[in-house]
C-alpha cells in the first residue's frame, strides 16, 4: 500500500469534472466512465493518450507516492494532515495554462508563483517522517542514471527527484506524445479546458490518495481543507 499527498479540486468543481471526463475516471469514487471523442480525436485516441494519467487521477503532486514508515499509521498521517491544513493559508493560482513537459501535456501556472513553491516545499518537509526509505528497487525504477545531480540527490533524500529547486507544479493530462501526435492532442485539450481555465484556481486543500496494491488506481482517501475549517473526510 502506498499513500500520496496531492492537490486536486473538490469533486464538484468544474475543473475536476472536466478532467474526470477527459481521463475517464473520478478518483473520488471507484467509478470509471467511457472517454468520449474530443475535437478531431476519437474516443480510442483519447483513451490511449490518457491511459497513464488515468491511474493516478487528476492531481498535482506535492508529496509523491510513498510507503508508510513503520512507526506511523494511517490515522497519524491523517491527523497530521488536519493539523497542517488548519495552519496553512490558501494559495490562489491566477491562471492555469496548457503546457507540454517532456512530451506529456499538463496544466501549469501561467507565471511563476513563489508562494505556491513555498507551500509545496513545506509539504515535502512536513510529511517526510511518514515516508519509509526507498528500497533499491524503488530507486532503480526512477532510472537514476537519467537524472541530473540535483534530481538524484532529491530522490535519495526526499524520495522524489522533483522537489524544491526542481519542483514544477503541474496537473497531468496525458502520457508522452510524439511530435506528430502533439498538435492534435493539444487542440483537443485546449478546446475542452479553454473556458474553465479562464478562472483562478485556489489551492485550498491537501488530498490524501491511496494505492491499495501495486498497480491499483490511486483513490482519494481524505480531503483536508486549508485554513481554519474542518477537514472533509470522504472515507
Amino acid at each position: 500500500m502506498r499513500y500520496a499527498i496531492y492537490f486536486t479540486p473538490r469533486q464538484d468543481e468544474p475543473l475536476a469534472r472536466i478532467a474526470a471526463n477527459w481521463l475517464g475516471r473520478d478518483p473520488f469514487s471507484a467509478a470509471t466512465r467511457p472517454v468520449e471523442a474530443v475535437g478531431e480525436l476519437s474516443a480510442a485516441e483519447v483513451a490511449f493518450h490518457t491511459a497513464s494519467a488515468r491511474r493516478y487521477g487528476f492531481h498535482a503532486t506535492l508529496k509523491a507516492p510513498f510507503r508508510l514508515a513503520s512507526n506511523e499509521t494511517e490515522a497519524s498521517l491523517r491527523a497530521a494532515l488536519d493539523d497542517f491544513a488548519e495552519a496553512t493559508p490558501v494559495v490562489t493560482i491566477p491562471r492555469l495554462v496548457v503546457s507540454q513537459i517532456d512530451g506529456f501535456f499538463a496544466l501549469v501556472p501561467q507565471a511563476p508563483l513563489p508562494a505556491l513553491n513555498r507551500f509545496a516545499d513545506d509539504v515535502v518537509r512536513g510529511f517526510d517522517r511518514f515516508r519509509a526509505p526507498l528500497s533499491e528497487a524503488e530507486i532503480e525504477r526512477r532510472s537514476p542514471d537519467s537524472l541530473k545531480p540535483a534530481e538524484f540527490r532529491n530522490l535519495c533524500q526526499w524520495g522524489y527527484p522533483y522537489v524544491f529547486e526542481t519542483f514544477r507544479f503541474h496537473m497531468t493530462l496525458s502520457g508522452r506524445a510524439s511530435p506528430q501526435e502533439s498538435p492534435r492532442l493539444r487542440l483537443a485539450i485546449d478546446s475542452l479546458f479553454a473556458e474553465v481555465l479562464q478562472r483562478p484556481v485556489p489551492v485550498d486543500a491537501l488530498t490524501l490518495f491511496v494505492e491499495t496494491e501495486p498497480g491499483a488506481p490511486f483513490m482519494v482517501l481524505s480531503h483536508h481543507a486549508l485554513g481554519r475549517r474542518p477537514a472533509r473526510k470522504t472515507a
